[in-house]
């Protein structure tokens, strides 16, 4: 419901009227409330119950940037850590079959499978780093819905080169591949880095259209400058 615009920045969230809203008892309520707040898309209201949050174009080009930091780092533990040949296989699967998706979207199944095989390459570059670690810090920032891998890929359809930047997007997963499976982590890392930022590239160009924008889970929740 944060997501998709139901509540907006500033909005006082309570246990009661939501339980009344959703059919449900408090706790389930409270918990997710409780959740909410944890991950930073709320904060807790001095007379009780809980604020929407906004966020600056500051807070998303330093979420968007701490995925790349996190995401090089897995890139990079990848290659080093990589134990053999048969570990890439989720990974090739993920690319072979998204390179059938680019260029122009078919249909919305056919573009829900191609989001679906974006953040599955995601998640399998994450897990060959073999680091809980970096996996729960990596979740953290992943709570902001503008910073995750496949935040913009649908906002981007609509770019007039969206083509081209479909074609972009996976050039960096094919250098990402490689580099992991020839051992480099320099390289790997540099790669995934550059990867993430075609996600602040594609935002800037969407910032530049509301409607477009409107694309974006969590797009409500942006504090545009204008509105400060």
């Amino acid at each position: 419901m944060l997501f998709r615009g139901d509540f907006q920045p500033g909005e006082r969230i309570s246990e009661l009227p939501m339980v009344a809203r959703l059919g449900v008892s408090r706790t389930p309520i409270r918990l997710a409330l409780d959740r909410l707040a944890h991950e930073g898309l709320l904060t807790a209201s001095p007379t009780g119950g809980f604020v929407v949050r906004s966020f600056s174009l500051a807070d998303i080009w330093d979420a968007i940037e701490m995925r790349g930091v996190l995401e090089g780092t897995a890139a990079r533990l990848a290659a080093e850590r990589l134990t053999g040949e048969h570990e890439l296989a989720e990974v090739r699967q993920s690319m072979d079959e998204m390179n059938a998706y680019l260029g122009p979207v078919s249909s919305i199944d056919s573009f829900a499978r191609y989001l679906d095989l974006n953040d599955a390459f995601h998640s399998a570059i994450v897990r060959l780093a073999k680091s809980p670690m970096l996996n729960r810090s990596l979740d953290q920032v992943l709570t902001l819905p503008f910073a995750q891998p496949s935040a913009v890929v649908f906002a981007r359809t609509k770019l007039p080169c969206a083509a081209e930047l479909f074609n972009i997007g996976q050039e960096h997963h094919r250098v990402i591949l490689d580099a992991i499976q020839r051992r480099q982590g320099t390289r790997a890392e540099a790669a995934a880095r550059e990867h993430s930022g075609l996600s602040r590239r594609v935002l800037e160009w969407v910032l530049e259209d509301r409607e477009i924008l409107s694309c974006i889970p969590g797009a409500s929740l942006i504090r545009m400058p204008s509105m400060v």
